[in-house]
């Protein structure tokens, strides 16, 4: 399902919720890495979720909007809580202690080509294609790239890069594993019933934010320092990133269909590399971004933005296997079996 840009208020305003979305998703990791100055990551995600459950608890009530009564539609969202908001949420802020939040928002931008397979392969909502297949190998190739396995291959030597980066690198890579199933759970199961935006959002977050706030008692038992960034930090990660963005995303999601949804992550590494070379001063290595190009590329094709068919392969399968054309008012013979 692609996008639609046009004049109409509600193509414009889905327009702006996804720019708005890139642009505060972009800017998170380096909230993250900020927050980390004053609170473990577990403390970030509690944090994170109740502050945006309380934010689109307002919304909520400003808007009037109702929950659905259905058991087994809470139980959907309860699935969508935990992979999309609980888990993730968890990975980046732990990984973000051993990695640049550059590299952890380029490897975020994984989200489509793993929400290509979900939608594919996983729910089947959407027809798997040659360029998606494509797009999944050069997506893996350029995780390879960025990770940069060679960089570890000296620690027994005592040299070479942390092993713990490698592990940061990784929970970054199943953060976007998440929100590719969550994407193709969310339209298998949670878009065709009508819910609102606005109550798919908050029961999201409300029950991401009930499972955390069960562990209250050992995710308060490390002091934390609420210095002014920190704790700025923090209200940016759950009352924008958390709530408003997410409440931006899930409209834009019901217009536009998981694929065209995931392009958010085009914007994200964008801002995040940004903010990370020029306030954290982070520095990237020639591996990283030649590695982001190959998955950029990958999620072109992921999301069918770059064509097999007028390739060469094609024209050959259109005229036959044997290149001569196919004769007049016949049509190509295809293989069985496709």
């Amino acid at each position: 399902m692609r996008p639609s840009m046009s004049s109409s208020p509600h193509g414009w305003t889905t327009a702006l919720q996804f720019g708005a979305a890139g642009l505060v998703w972009g800017s998170s990791f380096l909230f993250m890495k900020v927050a980390l100055e004053g609170a473990t990551f577990m403390q970030i995600l509690w944090a994170r979720l109740v502050l945006g459950a309380l934010a689109l608890a307002v919304v909520m009530l400003v808007t009037r909007s109702r929950v659905p009564r259905t058991p087994r539609l809470w139980g959907h969202f309860a699935v969508v809580a935990i992979t999309g908001s609980v888990v993730p949420f968890g990975l980046f802020a732990w990984a973000e202690q051993y990695v640049d939040s550059g590299i952890a928002s380029i490897l975020n931008a994984l989200t489509p080509i793993m929400t290509a397979v979900m939608v594919t392969l996983a729910f089947r909502v959407e027809r798997v294609t040659r360029e998606q297949i494509v797009g999944v190998v050069a997506g893996i190739l350029g995780v390879i790239v960025i990770v940069g396995p060679w960089r570890f291959t000296d620690r027994i030597a005592g040299t070479g890069a942390p092993l713990s980066e490698f592990a940061g690198q990784l929970a970054c890579v199943g953060a976007a594993l998440c929100y590719g199933f969550t994407f193709g759970y969310l339209r298998r199961f949670i878009t065709p019933t009508g819910v609102s935006g606005v109550t798919t959002a908050f029961l999201q977050m409300a029950l991401a934010a009930l499972a955390v706030i069960l562990l209250t008692p050992v995710v308060f038992s490390t002091p934390i320092v609420l210095t002014v960034p920190v704790l700025l930090s923090l209200a940016a990660l759950g009352v924008l990133g958390t709530g408003f963005a997410y409440l931006w995303n899930i409209n834009v999601l019901l217009r536009w269909g998981p694929t065209a949804t995931s392009m958010v992550t085009y914007i994200s590494p964008v801002i995040g590399v940004l903010l990370g070379v020029t306030v954290l001063g982070e520095t990237l290595h020639w591996h990283e971004p030649v590695g982001a190009i190959l998955v950029l590329v990958g999620i072109l094709f992921a999301q069918r933005r770059i064509k097999l068919s007028g390739s060469w392969l094609q024209g050959r399968r259109e005229r036959g296997v044997s290149g001569d054309p196919a004769p007049a008012g016949k049509a190509p013979r295809r293989r069985s079996g496709r």
